[in-house]
């Protein structure tokens, strides 16, 4: 039985040995409050666009991290794995039935991809503007995040308190440059091209007018306007093409009219949606599934995953009960009409708010983002998600 033992073990030093040189891609986020994981902490911004007090953060990282949640982001629990062998399979490794184990595994190697992809005890990926130490995360390296609340795919969009995708894009080749000083181009060029790309934006875009009484929308027929938004996003994704990035991540947009800060704008109903957002939002997601079609028939290896981020949230709002929630129109902090007045934590213009007592009941944490729960089910549909695409988001995270 020992013999057997210390032979399983020799034939599979070569297979770990392997596995060390393989990591999984690093992860380069670009977007809104969705993702920001604390840039706009270190930003002259306002309140309105920041989340670095409590009671955010109070339900996973117990303190406020700049991240518009109770909790982690769909980012947070997407993560990145870092090199496989550091995952926790590996310590099971030669307590279990190794023959059958060694036959699944190469059978499969979503088992391995699919452990490091759930809940990785791994550092998160960084703000950008989050100060680190080059020499010690090189070692590890899995990205930045360069998401602003607040941002959006115009310049225009809150102009002068977030960092627009414009600006998230020059951090990118700041940060390409930076690697290729500290590690060489070969090795920052490897790195941009197996890295994964995710997109959550255009929400601001369609949500400031009504927010500001902008007339902007008044200068533009609808379309147009739309347009506009995804001809910046082109610009920033043919820009990463050019510098080697090949896999993407896209969100569609939620039924914005229907958010709790939202609905309160509108004068016609009780809390019923303000359908001209929402139609706007509606307009966005039909264009974004023709002009990801057409990068991927333009650019040279585009790959996409793109996430049904309206559907999954539409279901979790209408249907609360089914997926866990006692609450789908009211959010769990704020004040006011569904607490959806964007007060929560009492550091912006209106200072009163309460907090629900379980935020995992709720899907919407404040008046216009969702608790971890709702995050950490969507990661998990995005992680499942059967597609009739070629591309599934196992594939552009494949380890092997």
């Amino acid at each position: 039985m020992a013999k057997q033992s210390l032979f399983l073990i020799l034939i599979s030093i070569p297979f770990i040995i392997g596995c060390r040189k393989q990591a999984a891609p690093p992860l380069f986020i670009f977007g809104d409050s969705l993702f920001d994981a604390g840039n706009n902490n270190y930003i002259n911004t306002s309140t309105l666009d920041q989340a670095n007090f409590w009671p955010y953060g109070i339900s996973y990282f117990r303190h406020p991290t700049g991240r518009f949640s109770d909790g982690r982001l769909i980012p947070d629990v997407i993560g990145n794995p870092g090199p496989i062998y550091t995952r926790p399979i590996f310590k099971y490794l030669f307590l279990i039935n190794f023959k059958f184990y060694f036959f699944n595994f190469f059978a499969s190697s979503n088992i391995l991809c699919k452990a490091i992809a759930e809940h990785a005890e791994l550092p998160l990926v960084p703000p950008y503007l989050q100060q680190r130490n080059y020499q010690e995360y090189l070692h590890n390296y899995n990205g930045v995040n360069f998401a602003s609340a607040g941002a959006g795919a115009l310049s225009e969009t809150f102009q002068g308190l977030v960092i627009n995708l414009k600006t998230q894009l020059n951090y990118y080749k700041r940060e390409i440059a930076e690697l290729s000083k500290k590690i060489g181009k070969a090795e920052a060029a490897r790195i941009s091209s197996t890295a994964v790309y995710m997109f959550s934006i255009g929400s601001n875009d369609y949500m400031s007018p009504f927010l500001l009484n902008s007339t902007i929308l008044s200068s533009y027929p609808h379309s147009t306007y739309v347009d506009m938004v995804l001809g910046n996003l082109s610009t920033v994704v043919k820009a990463i093409h050019k510098k080697g990035g090949r896999k993407f991540i896209f969100l569609n947009l939620g039924e914005l009219g229907c958010f709790p800060g939202l609905r309160i704008l509108n004068p016609e109903t009780d809390g019923g949606c303000l359908e001209e957002v929402s139609e706007l939002s509606k307009l966005h997601n039909n264009k974004l599934k023709t002009f990801l079609v057409k990068m991927e028939q333009q650019l040279y290896g585009f790959k996409y995953f793109l996430y049904d981020f309206k559907t999954s949230l539409a279901e979790k709002t209408t249907q609360p009960l089914k997926y866990g929630f006692e609450e789908g129109r009211m959010a769990c902090c704020g004040t006011g009409r569904l607490n959806a007045v964007f007060s929560c934590g009492g550091k912006r213009l209106v200072k009163e708010f309460q907090v629900c007592e379980n935020p995992n009941k709720y899907v919407f944490w404040d008046s216009y983002h969702l608790t971890e729960r709702v995050y950490k089910q969507m990661a998990d549909e995005m992680w499942n998600a059967s597609t009739d695409r070629n591309n599934s988001l196992k594939e552009l995270f494949l380890c092997f």
